[in-house]
């Protein structure tokens, strides 16, 4: 029996939808909620991430800004433009688009952003808020992917969750929140021995790498839920996540589809954090 397709591009919707509702009722306090995103280079794929982060701002009553940088932007001028927007009160979330250029030291600029408009979650405050099951803001496609797996019904308490992927921005952040949720956490990575036995122990099993179609039908458990965070650019156009989906959907019990499966949740949950950073600035 095929696997339940998780749909988060419905889900998405359904939470934008919600924070209408929020907005409105900030934009009657006097408050409307504003996110700046800073893009610094061309890189393709950022620029279409950035220009999808403002369309879903429309969408839900956000303002937002996007301020361009050129490639060769100094540090100096990038902390500097931060700097600005940290004081903005008009602005109540401040990302930076990644990756940065290599000339930039990527930890110095993210937490040059204030912790308080930090609504990317990368700054080390709120990742170790996170780390002590504090208040905070989390980064944006772990919190995603823990709605899926609620949406799809499935229960991490007491099962086995299995990230192949253990990047600051989604495989740590997301060992931590099914942690919170009382799974028994394995984090696999480029030197774990043996990653398909690994894999075949997972209720819940998180493809987080950027390696096409490396989870194959033989790495799954029977039933289990397939989170794929993964989205690749094939030689012939096509995008293609971490998961071979069309295998590995014969075999799960649940699994989200590439695309329309994490990513339209990523940019919602980015959405709701600004909005929350704005109800905060007023509390």
């Amino acid at each position: 029996m095929a696997a339940k397709i998780i749909d988060g591009k419905s889900l998405a919707a359904q939470l934008r939808h919600s924070l209408k509702t929020a907005v409105a009722a900030l934009v009657a306090r006097g408050v409307r909620p504003g996110l700046a995103a800073i893009l610094a280079g061309d890189d393709p794929a950022s620029r279409v991430y950035v220009r999808n982060k403002a369309r879903a701002c429309d969408d839900t009553g956000v303002h937002s800004e996007i301020h361009e940088l050129p490639e060769n932007v100094s540090e100096r001028t990038l902390l500097e433009r931060i700097a600005r927007l940290n004081a903005d009160r008009a602005v109540h979330g401040v990302l930076v688009q990644l990756p940065l250029p290599r000339h930039l030291d990527a930890h110095r600029v993210l937490d040059a952003v204030s912790p308080a408009k930090d609504v990317d979650g990368f700054h080390a405050a709120n990742l170790g808020a996170l780390v002590q099951g504090r208040p905070g803001f989390v980064p944006g496609t772990p919190a995603g992917v823990m709605r899926l797996i609620e949406h799809a019904g499935v229960d991490v308490a007491g099962r086995q969750a299995v990230i192949v992927g253990r990047s600051n921005i989604v495989g740590k952040p997301l060992a931590l929140l099914l942690l919170q949720k009382d799974a028994t956490v394995t984090i696999c990575h480029s030197r774990t021995r043996d990653l398909a036995a690994v894999a075949r122990q997972a209720d819940v099993l998180i493809a987080a790498v950027g390696r096409p179609r490396l989870i194959t039908a033989s790495m799954v458990k029977p039933g289990a839920c397939v989170i794929d965070v993964g989205i690749n650019r094939l030689a012939d156009g096509k995008l293609a996540g971490d998961v071979d989906f069309d295998a590995v959907k014969e075999i799960a019990g649940s699994i989200t589809p590439v695309p329309g499966g994490v990513g339209p949740m990523t940019i919602a949950m980015l959405i709701a954090n600004t909005v929350r950073a704005a109800e905060l600035s007023i509390e």
